[in-house]
């Protein structure tokens, strides 16, 4: 039993090293330039001894040194000498962001389906606030550099285990293919090739930028394949309490702001909590919405038999769908700024803190219900209003 305990610990040691990523940084064509000023590499073989040894790891309150030494010391530099890949991941990597979900998946209620937004919108926020969870509790380490190179800064103090852009990517792509199959006429075969590529080269990225390991990438999509299988049988329960139940809005409401208020707290500011209280608040906005249009008779889901055929694109069709998009990316910015103005403006008034204290916006009781208020609205003015806006402007 120790011997097996033992490899196992090892295996997962060699899959959580810094090196490793290295490796395939330089397989891929991106090498680190040695600068004198950077630390050497950490030992080898504490994957364990890490999470217990040094808790704050991935602080950016003092220093990082999941990155670099400090604050002061110049960002290692790297040289690419293969640009089609370097830019091929650096693509990849922008569809695991939440910004690129909160951008995609409206053009999809807009254009294509509401019925699969919706769906798509449950299984993000699902795999989101479980990933999001796990890597406050597990607090494991993202790769070091030296020897890694970092394409990104922005979560570079967040903690590494699981990979939410393998969760995510993989959760998007397969509830997309195993709900489109009833919706949309399609070959499953291409279908489940789009489904494996989008989900493999978002997962490659997050190696190839340097900001998780083999181990994080891995259980980032064991999990997410684990979350599919485990809900899949209760999709269609859940589409109908989410749209027919009479309580169905106030349940999601009061329960996605309760899980965002108990998220596990840190010892230092990390963007995590505010990630995963947008993607909450949107999601509860829109489900809150689509029970709404459900309400009203209207939910501008494809009429006739299903499947229906997969829609012809057409010069006039690409003209409409470039304007929905470009007319509900106003409408949906426009909304997030104003909200997030008021709220805030009311949060600091109440809490009786200075405009000028820009710092105090990462404070919990500021923080959540500003973020939550924000995209609660943004997910409702999506899922009610941009259509009803597109049809009196001639768009839909």
């Amino acid at each position: 039993m120790s011997v097996h305990l033992s490899r196992c610990m090892e295996l997962l040691t060699y899959l959580h090293d810094s090196e490793l990523v290295a490796r395939f940084q330089r397989r891929c064509g991106l090498f680190l330039v040695e600068s004198a000023h950077l630390k050497p590499e950490r030992p080898r073989g504490q994957l364990v001894m890490d999470r217990l040894d040094h808790q704050d790891r991935n602080s950016n309150y003092k220093y990082k040194e999941n990155g670099y030494a400090s604050r002061d010391c110049g960002r290692p530099r790297y040289e690419v000498r293969n640009w089609p890949l370097h830019f091929l991941f650096l693509l990849s990597a922008s569809l695991g962001h939440e910004i690129f979900y909160i951008t995609c998946l409206p053009n999809i209620h807009w254009s294509v389906d509401p019925f699969l937004c919706r769906r798509l919108l449950n299984m993000w926020a699902l795999v989101m606030y479980v990933g999001q969870v796990m890597k406050d509790l597990l607090k494991l380490p993202r790769p070091y550099s030296p020897p890694v190179v970092k394409l990104e800064t922005r979560v570079d103090a967040e903690y590494g285990l699981p990979s939410t852009h393998a969760m995510a990517a993989t959760a998007i792509s397969f509830t997309l293919l195993l709900s489109a199959t009833s919706r949309i006429q399609f070959q499953f075969g291409v279908g489940l090739t789009i489904a494996v590529t989008l989900a493999t080269l978002v997962s490659l990225s997050r190696l190839y930028t340097g900001m998780h390991s083999v181990l994080d990438v891995i259980c980032g999509i064991l999990i997410s394949a684990v979350l599919l299988g485990g809900t899949y049988p209760y999709w269609e329960t859940m589409d109908h309490f989410q749209l027919n139940s009479p309580i169905s809005p106030i349940v999601v409401l009061v329960l996605f702001y309760f899980l965002c208020y108990i998220y596990p707290e840190l010892d230092h500011y990390s963007t995590t909590r505010g990630d995963t209280t947008t993607i909450l608040g949107t999601c509860a906005g829109a489900s809150a919405g689509y029970w709404v249009n459900q309400q009203l008779g209207q939910t501008f889901e494809p009429e006739g038999m299903l499947p229906v055929p997969l829609p012809t694109l057409t010069a006039s069709a690409l003209a409409l769908g470039t304007g929905r998009f470009l007319v509900g990316a106003v409408i949906l910015l426009a909304t997030r700024q104003i909200v997030k103005t008021v709220s805030l403006h009311m949060l600091y008034s109440w809490y009786k803190v200075p405009k000028s204290d820009n710092n105090a916006r990462r404070r919990k009781e500021i923080e959540v219900p500003s973020k939550f208020a924000t995209y609660t609205s943004v997910g409702l003015v999506n899922s009610i209003l941009a259509n009803r806006i597109f049809l009196f402007l001639g768009l839909l």
